[in-house]
């Protein structure tokens, strides 16, 4: 029972000294995300297969070969 209850306090004052430290750190300001510049806009990014050029060209493909793909 001595053993729990030395535990117990143990476990308290770590809690308690934990706290103080953490107290006293120095917070540091978060760095703020430039807006973007109006008409300064990143292209957006897509895949192949999201672009039209490419599927007309993969559907030509297609078509051009004798023994097309079966599904």
């Amino acid at each position: 029972m001595l053993f729990l209850i030395a535990f117990v306090g143990a476990a308290i004052i770590a809690l308690v000294l934990w706290k103080a430290m953490n107290s006293g750190a120095v917070d540091f300001p978060q760095p703020q995300r430039r807006s973007p510049v109006a008409g300064a806009s990143r292209p957006r990014v897509s895949g192949p297969d999201d672009d039209p050029d490419f599927l007309r060209q993969l559907d030509e493909k297609v078509r051009r070969r004798e023994d097309p793909p079966s599904v």
